[in-house]
């Protein structure tokens, strides 16, 4: 498993019945998180956390304050710095299992010592963004939310790197790379993390189980002659890393050579030698 140990301002702190019991920069919140299985004691004292998470059986679900919170604060993780905000689907707009991912952009794009332009897809509030435009790349963010675009520009400016090179895009993702080929744009590297499941204007459903093959499909046609990395994240629970990989390996392989891995990726659990695994990503890089 591939971990994210280096954070010093957030803390999993236990996990136990459904629910993980984080610390975000002092602020402490109970979430649900359907990995937790176990029923285990708990090593630490929850009630004191400042909030819960309750799920609703009608779905969604709200949450419960203890202690009043900030409508928002800040959080940073090496010299990236983000708002933290609860939200009414359990998030906070951030996830901090991905800072892995991003050690790894950040460590590819500064040795391939040449100018590189980044796509990020489903972009969310912009961890990837922020790292890649950090270490130099021209980064084109993605989302379909203009509200989650908008926070990711917020980070941004919190992090110093509202002035990097930056295109802030609100589109349906798979459309925007379509027109990207019509454009003949390229990019040297993609990084990608679809939801589970949307749904369109017209009601139609869309499951990443079934689209995932044609998605990753679509989008080797906007990579570069020189193509550097390909980021796929799932935290789809039936969509295990290796189907992921498998399709890297037909697809992207086939045409750029290069390698694929794929593993899930983590989070430790302070005070225990266990890591609570949070998602799966695969990846293909040039070799």
């Amino acid at each position: 498993m591939r971990v994210s140990h280096d954070w010093i301002q957030y803390k999993l702190l236990d996990t136990s019945n459904g629910d993980k019991f984080e610390d975000w920069n002092g602020h402490t919140l109970v979430r649900p998180d359907p990995q937790v299985v176990w029923k285990t004691p708990h090593r630490v004292n929850w009630d004191k956390a400042n909030a819960i998470y309750y799920r609703s059986s009608e779905g969604g679900g709200s949450w419960n304050y203890n202690t009043q919170l900030p409508e928002s604060w800040q959080m940073s993780y090496k010299n990236l710095t983000f708002k933290i905000k609860p939200t009414g689907f359990k998030h906070t707009g951030l996830f901090p299992e991905q800072a892995v991912n991003w050690d790894f952009m950040q460590n590819k794009i500064k040795k391939a010592n040449r100018p590189i332009s980044v796509l990020n897809m489903f972009a969310y509030t912009g961890g990837a963004t922020l790292a890649c435009a950090e270490v130099g790349a021209n980064v084109c963010h993605v989302d379909a939310s203009k509200g989650m675009v908008n926070w990711a520009r917020e980070n941004a400016k919190l992090s110093l790197l509202e002035d990097k090179p930056i295109r802030w895009i609100v589109d349906d993702c798979e459309k925007f790379v379509s027109r990207e080929i019509r454009r003949d744009r390229k990019y040297d590297a993609i990084v990608m993390d679809p939801p589970s499941y949307g749904r369109g204007k017209n009601g139609e459903v869309w499951k990443l189980e079934d689209g995932i093959y044609d998605l990753i499909n679509l989008c080797t046609g906007v990579l570069s002659d020189t193509p550097l990395f390909f980021i796929v994240n799932s935290y789809t629970t039936g969509l295990s890393p290796s189907v992921i990989a498998y399709i890297m390996e037909e697809v992207i392989v086939s045409k750029f050579g290069g390698k694929v891995s794929y593993d899930e990726i983590g989070l430790p659990v302070h005070n225990t030698n266990l890591i609570l695994p949070c998602g799966s990503t695969a990846i293909w890089e040039k070799d």
